[in-house]
């Protein structure tokens, strides 16, 4: 920084300031200083900014799978947001697993994060929300935000931003649909067991069936992980082997990549989807329109939750409260994967 001050015969100080940008410095002096970094090639010590309490303009995020284009999508959101602002991303994976969670959220407030983004589905209790509660506290005390992701917030009064997206009434709206077309069996495939994902898609399941004056069969309801293997075992499984699950005529998946597991088992087993099954899946991911038939599916603003994630945090100061909490809207997008059962037509 002093190579840099004298090149640009200015003090320290201002050389600080300029790389900082939290004190007004004359345009010219700005372009000055930024002209002498570009030519030295100047980098601030992340370290030592760190062992200041500097803000790092670092911005975290933490999810389950980085493959899965769930995943993928927020994440490009996140990070084409934190480009916009000016801050780097960094990306960790988890694999799902709370300890290995807590273990990389600890090594990212050693490098003063200025957001962390916790992105993906839990499994809500008490001791959960005490841990996410004290954790978005500390950072809060030390000049950092705490984001939910596409999962639940920790409590009122917790200051952190919380961006969601509607599961529940997606899923309704979807159930809603193939009980229109005629199907009143209808599988619900995924979400593992207990997690907030699962529960919101239950109770959006449940609330269709209600409104429409029926009452939804527990037996139909299958939960299980996220993932293609899952909607293909699981039909291979029930196909073969009938019980308890018998008679359905249409499939609501917790994902496309469950769906799309989910049809090519119905079409090893020679059933037609959309004449023999229909089948609906959820976030409008890039498998839905390459399946043929093409997937009816409840679309998710991927990107546009990594955004808001990074726009609410970094600008929480602008709110008119410390805590910000904004559910997203999901739309159901309808294709060639569903069409009235066999009997109704």
């Amino acid at each position: 920084m002093a190579d840099v001050a004298a090149h640009s015969q200015v003090s320290v100080a201002t050389v600080s300031r300029v790389l900082s940008g939290n004190y007004p410095v004359a345009e010219a002096t700005r372009n000055r200083v930024l002209r002498a970094v570009t030519e030295l090639d100047y980098v601030a010590n992340a370290n030592a900014r760190a062992l200041k309490g500097d803000d790092g303009r670092l911005v975290a995020v933490l999810l389950h799978d980085v493959t899965s284009p769930f995943f993928n999508q927020i994440v490009q959101g996140v990070e084409r947001e934190a480009a916009a602002e000016g801050r780097l991303c960094m990306v960790c994976t988890t694999s799902g697993d709370p300890a290995r969670e807590d273990a990389t959220i600890t090594m990212l407030r050693q490098h003063q994060v200025e957001v962390l983004i916790l992105v993906g589905g839990v499994v809500d209790s008490p001791a959960y929300r005490d841990r996410m509660g004290a954790l978005a506290t500390n950072l809060d005390a030390s000049g950092s935000r705490l984001v939910m992701c596409a999962r639940p917030s920790p409590g009122v009064g917790v200051p952190a931003t919380v961006v969601e997206y509607d599961i529940e009434g997606g899923s309704r709206a979807a159930t809603s649909y193939l009980l229109s077309l005629g199907h009143e069996r209808i599988l619900l495939l995924g979400g593992p067991e207990g997690s907030t994902i699962s529960k919101a898609h239950v109770a959006g399941y449940k609330r269709a069936h209600a409104a429409a004056g029926m009452r939804s069969d527990r037996k139909l309801i299958v939960p299980g992980p996220m993932d293609r293997a899952f909607g293909y075992t699981c039909l291979r499984r029930l196909i073969d082997r009938p019980g308890v699950a018998d008679g359905f005529t249409a499939i609501m998946a917790a994902n496309d990549l469950i769906a799309t597991g989910a049809m090519a088992a119905l079409h090893e087993a020679g059933r037609r989807v959309p004449e023999d099954v229909s089948v609906v899946g959820f976030d409008d991911t890039w498998p839905a329109e390459d399946l043929r038939p093409t997937l009816t599916t409840v679309h998710v603003p991927h990107q546009e939750l990594g955004r808001t994630a990074v726009r609410l945090a970094l600008h929480r100061h602008d709110a008119e409260a410390g805590c910000r909490q904004i559910t997203l809207d999901t739309h159901l997008v309808v294709r060639d994967s569903t069409a009235p059962p066999a009997g109704a037509r």
